[in-house]
């Protein structure tokens, strides 16, 4: 017998899954009984929201979607924060779980693990949510959860199959079905194509849809004599190209730069607050003479601009670059370009110009990394100013859904998806011990992952935030481990520095490149009054 649980493995592995990250447990082992047979890999968190945080961090270095495999009911509400974060930055991740047996759903008879709905529950922050009520359901439900992935918008989403189904024999399935992108209208084009021909002064705006046509966007601005801004998930395009403005568009410069252009160009980008309006007042640069290129009709409905175009980047801006065919003769882009860096670089204060400098004395000190981080001081300062070498190698969970505790489980994600890359994880003491345990399982996978903790003791931006606001700061002191320590329990090499750029370097230096490490910067302590 073939049971549909292997079924689902082998269906898994047609759809070139190679990883999976997942704690067994008594609601899953029909979903693992074909793992260990097959050509896919298991990683083991310590936590399913580390499962869910690794999956992320998985799908975004590979460019596949990352998949995780839940227990029914505290297994898989352990991973919707997860899920969350994955929809607010639009990554491809797919959550498989088992729910309760089919005649007790809904009923309320006390079950272990169970909900009032699961299904329902998962639909409220999924992109779609599949539910296996027989063995004939499982072909589509594949295609349904696999769809968003390459047709539309991508983000997370979820499959479940009752226990009383998951150990049924199974019939054999179809091949995958590959849903076709949306490309852009050929009149699309040449209206795209006539209007920056027309124009004098072109802004590009290159968000996270944007990092397949990292290359061709390059072409297309040079083409253009475009600065080329970049939010937080489309940093390591253009790296150090005279063009490129790796800076916020929440700055008054760079809104400067975009506003007074004749025409933006603004490819995958969503034109959210946490990219556009970090500061939160209200303002965002203006609109009405943008070009807005998305891969999500949806998206392209919330905000008004001259012109709106459903299409996939890569395949559009590839169509535009022959539909320009030429260079017009333009001569201000790269002055543009350069007096916005300048002027962002000014803007952001010397406390976050420090940051800044340590993390390009990281970036060449480890070229071509991945740096993966949470919510803390120095991604705060990169996120408005950082230039990496590496396409998808900037990312953090301080824009979007904003969870704390991501940096730890995501960097071994990327560290799974790109074994030949370092990984640097940049994570504050505070969010540190949100996902702390899931260290060893870099440990278990032998992964070149250095874990950056900057330990200032405490929720240093919470009481700021709070003083600013006239607030007397409580509850932000929580005491750290000894990350010394904690580094020896995880047999891992340490080194400890100031939070200088040589000092940084120097302890990078001394710490092993093939192995798990860590990395403790020692911050002054926030007074808290």
């Amino acid at each position: 017998m073939t049971t549909i649980g292997e079924r689902l493995i082998d269906a898994l592995t047609a759809r070139d899954v190679e990883v999976i990250f997942g704690i067994p447990g008594v609601h899953t082992i029909e979903l693992y009984r074909g793992l260990a047979q097959s050509r896919i890999r298991l990683v083991t968190p310590r936590h399913e929201q580390g499962a869910g945080f690794m999956a992320d961090g998985y799908a975004r270095v590979s460019a596949k979607p990352g998949v995780s495999l839940m227990i029914t009911g505290p297994g898989l509400t352990n991973t919707l924060t997860p899920m969350a974060q994955s929809r607010a930055d639009s990554i491809s991740t797919l959550t498989i779980s088992g729910v309760n047996a089919s005649p007790s759903l809904g009923k309320g008879l006390g079950f272990l693990h169970e909900l009032p709905n699961q299904h329902q529950l998962v639909q409220s922050v999924a992109l779609t949510s599949a539910h296996v009520v027989n063995i004939s359901d499982l072909d589509a439900a594949l295609d349904s959860v696999f769809a968003p992935f390459s047709k539309g918008r991508p983000g997370p989403t979820h499959l479940q199959i009752p226990l009383d189904v998951a150990g049924q024999d199974a019939c054999n399935l179809s091949p995958p079905k590959s849903p076709m992108r949306p490309i852009a209208r050929s009149q699309d084009i040449a209206d795209t194509a006539a209007r920056l021909t027309q124009a004098d002064r072109v802004v590009i705006l290159a968000g996270g849809g944007a990092k397949a046509a990292a290359n061709e966007i390059q072409i297309l601005a040079e083409m253009l004599d475009a600065p080329v801004v970049l939010t937080v998930n489309g940093r390591g395009i253009m790296h150090k190209h005279a063009l490129c403005v790796p800076a916020s568009p929440s700055l008054q410069s760079v809104r400067a730069l975009i506003n007074q252009a004749d025409i933006v160009l603004a490819l995958g980008t969503e034109l959210g607050p946490t990219d556009y309006d970090m500061y939160s007042t209200g303002d965002m640069p203006r609109r009405d003479h943008m070009i807005r290129v998305d891969i999500c009709d949806r998206q392209l409905s919330r905000h008004p601009v001259a012109q709106a175009v459903h299409a996939a980047v890569h395949p559009f801006v590839c169509d535009l670059i022959m539909q320009l065919g030429g260079s017009k003769d333009r001569r201000d882009g790269r002055a543009r370009a350069e007096s916005t860096r300048q002027a962002a670089w000014d803007e952001i204060g010397a406390s976050y110009r420090n940051y800044v400098e340590i993390l390009n004395a990281m970036r060449d000190a480890v070229p071509n990394a991945l740096f993966v981080g949470d919510s803390t001081q120095a991604i705060y300062a990169g996120n408005l100013y950082y230039d990496h070498d590496r396409v998808s190698g900037w990312f953090n969970a301080a824009t979007g859904y904003g969870a704390l505790g991501y940096a730890i489980p995501a960097s071994i994600g990327a560290a799974v998806a790109a074994p030949d890359a370092r990984v640097l994880c940049l994570i504050g003491d505070g969010g540190a011990q949100f996902s702390l345990p899931e260290i060893m399982t870099a440990v278990d996978e032998e992964v070149p992952i250095v874990f950056v903790i900057w330990n200032n003791r405490g929720y240093g931006e919470i009481a700021t935030s709070m003083i600013a606001d006239g607030v007397t700061p409580v509850g932000c002191d929580p005491t750290p481990p000894s990350f010394d320590h904690t580094a020896a329990s995880f047999g891992m090499a340490y080194q400890c520095c100031d939070a200088t750029a040589q000092a940084v370097v120097d302890a990078l230096k001394r710490l092993p490149t093939d192995r798990p490490a860590m990395l403790e910067i020692s911050i002054p302590s926030m007074p808290i009054l």
